[in-house]
């Protein structure tokens, strides 16, 4: 198992000491907290993590408060009573993107917030038990269960509304590699993915981060050295 201590200290030294370090670290929130985010909410932001990938962010979050007009503040109970011609209308609707395969992803997803409410009295009480040790097994349930929540999409998703998760971007991979895992540099084996569920494991026991921050700090460590004040740039524009 590879140790944690050489990737901590190399993102250290690139962003210009641990306190420059940490001002990067987003917080998670807990359990009890994610409970209380009502359903609409883990939809809406399903919604603009899928018209995100593949699209500029900014223009998404600047269309935002249309969305959320448009999609009548994603109510699940609404959404997956959308009629044939009110989908259509979305679909030429000027005030959001006009992709209609995402736009139809919204009532599907909103069919699968619902059977999980149904199971675990809210989207968000299943969520917020899903055990982090077992995030392979979330990242595919929202795969598996959801519409366009496979990739990259479904555990930003989880990252943004607070849950504790690491994300495989090409530099967290690359870390990983670089500590020594013998894993694919676009890992999708269940091999692979077991590698890293078991070292991100590890080295939450070993040092008491969140995942999250786990995640983060491996990202940190390689790559595009971008400052600090870049990267808060990004994270406020994004």
């Amino acid at each position: 198992m590879p140790k944690f201590s050489t990737i901590h200290e190399n993102a250290i030294i690139r962003k210009g000491g641990e306190k420059e370090l940490n001002s990067l670290l987003s917080p998670v929130k807990s359990s009890k907290t994610l409970t209380r985010i009502t359903d609409d909410r883990y939809l809406a932001e399903m919604t603009r993590c899928i018209f995100q990938a593949g699209f500029v962010w900014r223009v998404v979050n600047q269309k935002w408060d249309d969305f959320e007009t448009a999609f009548f503040g994603f109510e699940p109970q609404k959404m997956v009573r959308l009629s044939p011609d009110q989908l259509d209308s979305l679909g030429k609707d000027k005030r959001i993107i006009r992709n209609m395969q995402k736009i139809l992803s919204v009532p599907q997803n909103a069919q699968f917030i619902l059977d999980e409410a149904q199971k675990h009295g809210s989207f968000s009480q299943m969520v917020a038990n899903w055990p982090t040790s077992e995030l392979n097994a979330l990242f595919l349930r929202l795969k598996k269960s959801g519409a366009r929540l496979g990739g990259m999409t479904g555990p930003r998703m989880l990252r943004s509304m607070g849950k504790d998760a690491y994300l495989l971007t090409p530099d967290v991979v690359h870390a990983l590699r670089n500590a020594g895992l013998e894993i694919s540099k676009t890992p999708g084996s269940q091999r692979d993915l077991t590698t890293i569920q078991n070292t991100f494991n590890q080295w939450h026991q070993d040092t008491g981060l969140p995942y999250t921050h786990l995640s983060k700090i491996c990202s940190y460590s390689v790559g595009e050295n971008y400052s600090v004040e870049q990267l808060n740039e990004f994270n406020t524009s994004a």
